[in-house]
């Protein structure tokens, strides 16, 4: 009898040990989804499924089928829809990736440890749970820290990123099927680990699909995004890295700062005054927060001509003022004089400018700008180059394209002064400074009239070539160059500028008289005739005197 009930007892333990896991098992497949991608159009680009991780809604799944999708959704057990909102991070060789969904969905945990033995998979289900059992075959690493699990058995297609999990109900790998029919687990821990930083927004593998990148957990990580989102996302994917950062952040100046100045560019300076109004209630440094609503305030009073009463630039310069009166640094005071130079207090913005060139802040900038007051002061033409001189003098030795701006503003200075031969060393140290990059057709036509005057007619003509390529629709560049070209006897190409002049501007009378001219001096009577008779037509009173000499 003793012998019965003790085996009985083994029984009833080992059914309490099968249910105790199961329930932990049963608990994890709540955390399973179907994951749909969609394309531009709304058609279905691909599907799989996964399973969530954290709190906040982060997700692993396989990469492949977000591959050029343009948004995706996923289903949990419960049948509720949940938006994917940002990639995390992807890895295409091992076809894993995290993602953050809209919301908070039950989630399990990922095992820290290797499995070994008997794991269950987790297949997707609404009703009962389905849980199947699955012997690992082996286990190799990768990265000396995560396991790459085989199975020597099959599971269905329609499995495919399911996750594994052990006896504790914790996610080991997600079910990828091999060529050869087996099926195999990269570890859930690698994925899980995935996180990002302030270029993943640049990731050429990321940018495969069109859903956003998450904003990075540390602050300065995460402002290098903002700022980057402002350049490679449009205006909405643009506003969520904003608001996730003024959620991540709330006692951050930068994050309200770059949401005012949207709201701004849209016109909508109330509720940019809110925000900054907020910026300054909830900022750990009151200070940055009074210096970026004059920043905004200033900006809005500059380039948009859109009234807005609460605003000014005496309100801008009362905020600088706070920010200085809690902190006084340097910065502020720059701000300050930028604004009363606005204002039109020039002889004011000068003083502070020169005033702060002899602080810890000294740059080419201050200089540059003193000159900018001298020269609405009417000052001596010889002040104004010598605070230039100072602009340039004070960036790094040698010079980088940091004293490009500088260095321009000196070349227009020599040249309104009629100084050709130093208008040009400066223009040329100012297209060397900026690396070889095209610069706009202006510059390229402010140097092409400069070269005129010492008579480089060569540099003249390569100039207004590259004025033509950056903006070859405008016909005063067409003009330029076939009045050059029949200078330098150039009269077969003056022929085709002067024409592409008359095709872009059929009604200005510059193009037909010079093609007149060109046309005569190849000896082409008639269309020398025609062109000029044109001219005449259309106003051009210099015609009469060629058409007497045909």
């Amino acid at each position: 009898m003793k012998r019965i009930y003790l085996l009985i007892m083994s029984i009833v333990f080992s059914i309490t040990g099968v249910l105790a896991q199961s329930a932990q098992v049963q608990k994890a497949a709540k955390s399973v989804f179907t994951l749909t991608t969609f394309n531009k159009d709304g058609s279905i680009h691909a599907s799989s499924h996964g399973v969530f991780v954290g709190k906040d809604g982060e997700a692993i799944s396989t990469w492949e089928p977000f591959v050029g999708a343009d948004h995706a959704v996923v289903v949990d057990a419960n049948g509720k829809t949940y938006n994917v909102d940002a990639i995390v991070g992807a890895n295409e060789i091992y076809d894993v990736c995290k993602f953050i969904v809209e919301g908070n969905p039950i989630k399990t945990d990922v095992a820290s440890t290797t499995a070994n033995g008997n794991v269950y998979l987790l297949g997707y289900s609404l009703k009962k749970a389905d849980i199947k059992t699955f012997k690992i075959s082996s286990v190799e690493k990768f990265m000396d820290k995560y396991n790459y699990y085989i199975f020597s058995s099959t599971a269905p297609d329609n499995a495919g990123s399911c996750p594994f999990v052990n006896n504790n109900g914790q996610v080991i790998g997600l079910l990828q099927h091999s060529k050869n029919g087996d099926i195999h687990a990269t570890d859930a821990k690698f994925a899980a680990d995935m996180v990002a930083n302030g270029f993943t927004i640049s990731d050429a593998v990321l940018r495969t699909c069109g859903i956003r990148t998450a904003l990075p957990d540390t602050e300065n990580e995460a402002l290098l995004t903002m700022m980057m989102a402002g350049e490679q996302t449009d205006s909405i994917s643009r506003q969520k890295y904003i608001d996730d950062f003024i959620r991540k952040f709330p006692s951050s100046t930068e994050g309200y700062a770059n949401k005012a100045s949207s709201y701004v560019n849209g016109g909508k300076f109330e509720e940019a005054d809110k925000v900054m109004q907020t910026a300054i209630e909830k900022a750990a440094k009151k200070d940055e927060a009074h210096c970026e609503y004059a920043k905004v305030i200033y900006q809005k009073e500059l380039f948009s001509n859109k009234p807005y009463a609460s605003w000014s630039l005496d309100k801008a310069l009362e905020e600088s003022k706070k920010a200085s009166a809690i902190n006084n640094l340097d910065i502020y005071r720059h701000q300050q004089a930028q604004i009363i130079y606005s204002k039109g207090d020039y002889q004011n913005a000068y003083d502070i400018f020169m005033a702060l060139t002899k602080t810890k802040i000294r740059n080419g900038e201050l200089f540059y700008e003193a000159s900018q007051c001298k020269t609405q002061l009417k000052a001596p033409q010889k002040e104004i180059m010598n605070l230039l001189d100072s602009a340039i003098a004070a960036c790094p030795q040698p010079l980088t394209s940091v004293a490009a701006p500088y260095v321009l503003a000196r070349g227009i200075a020599y040249n309104e002064a009629k100084d050709y031969h130093n208008a040009l060393i400066d223009y040329n140290e100012y297209d060397s400074l900026m690396l070889g990059r095209p610069l706009n057709s202006s510059f390229y036509y402010t140097r092409y009239k400069c070269e005129l005057q010492v008579h480089r007619f060569q540099q003249a003509l390569n100039d207004i070539a590259r004025a033509i390529i950056v903006t070859p629709t405008e016909p005063t560049y067409y003009a330029e160059m076939a009045s050059l070209q029949i200078r330098v006897k150039k009269n077969e190409d003056a022929v085709k500028a002067a024409t592409r002049c008359t095709m872009l501007a059929p009604e200005y009378p510059d193009g037909y008289l010079l093609l007149g001219i060109a046309n005569m001096e190849l000896g082409n009577k008639d269309e020398a005739k025609k062109a000029l008779e044109k001219a005449k037509t259309l106003g051009d009173k210099r015609a009469d005197e060629y058409l007497k000499k045909i």
